[in-house]
């Protein structure tokens, strides 16, 4: 009986997943242009014809049009399913890391804590696959997306927490806000060539989700990221596919530590800290 209305939950939060990732298609292509993300209606690239509703279903449309459009045969990239597609799982990973199944509030205030909390995450959810695609393909983590998160974010979090009387959360997700945005500062003033102020801005959107969690989910969350982060750099000058001088993208490297550390951070740290005597 419990597992029912949890496999239901789960489910519906992959489904919206997959609408998230069809507009994040339009905010990944439109936001680094400068255009709007509400207007005008999404048009084929290569005919400029408006798509289709029956079009825009995410990720069957684009495989019963063959990857192409409609009308023109203009071939649409593979991008679209695969944003639409890893949005949705990861939606589902969300609801099922903040939602668990034997763990569900009964409580009117917890209840709407939770929901809280999980609506928080899957912002970041959507926000880490816009910007992910974006740093990869332009070099860019965009103010429009980045600095938003820290309102939306610290509004609901801090929300989550009052409700059930959580204080010790909303002051660890100020001091982990603060502490990773001023390491990521620091290093980003220490090395001007090697990171971006971007990287430093969502360096605090991630220390506030991160810390709000736990101390144990933000340290392997931010260790991750930078082992990440260097690895990917030491193969990219290894194979000379970039210069010393040249830009890293690291933003994408920045969320999968993130994320690692929101998934799997407090059991890593907690087994960690046994492996040393120290738990």
């Amino acid at each position: 009986m419990i597992a029912a209305p949890w496999i239901t939950a789960v489910l519906v939060a992959g489904g919206f997943g997959l609408l998230i990732g069809s507009f994040l298609n339009v905010v990944v292509y439109r936001v680094p242009a400068g255009l709007s993300v509400a207007r005008p209606a999404s048009a084929c690239p290569g005919c400029s014809t408006p798509i289709r509703r029956r079009d825009n279903v995410p990720v069957v449309s684009w495989l019963a049009l063959g990857g192409r459009c409609r009308d023109c045969r203009t071939a649409i990239s593979a991008r679209y399913p695969i944003v639409e597609m890893a949005t949705g799982v990861f939606f589902v990973l969300v609801a099922a890391r903040l939602w668990p199944i034997f763990d569900v509030p009964t409580e009117a205030l917890p209840l709407v804590s939770r929901l809280l909390s999980l609506v928080a995450f899957l912002w970041l959810a959507g926000v880490s696959v816009a910007l992910a695609v974006i740093d990869l393909e332009h070099h860019r983590l965009p103010n429009a997306i980045v600095l938003p998160s820290y309102a939306v974010g610290g509004a609901l979090l801090a929300a989550s927490s009052i409700l059930v009387g959580d204080w010790a959360a909303i002051v660890r997700a100020a001091i982990g806000l603060a502490s990773l945005f001023a390491f990521y500062l620091i290093a980003a003033l220490s090395y001007p060539g090697g990171m971006g102020f971007g990287d430093v801005k969502l360096a605090g959107v991630l220390g506030l989700y991160l810390a709000w969690l736990g101390w144990g989910e933000f340290a392997v969350g931010a260790f991750v990221a930078f082992l990440l982060g260097g690895l990917f750099a030491v193969v990219l000058l290894v194979t000379r596919r970039v210069q010393r001088t040249g830009g890293i993208p690291f933003g994408p490297w920045m969320l999968a530590g993130a994320w690692v550390g929101v998934f799997a951070g407090g059991t890593v740290a907690t087994a960690y800290l046994t492996l040393l005597g120290l738990a």
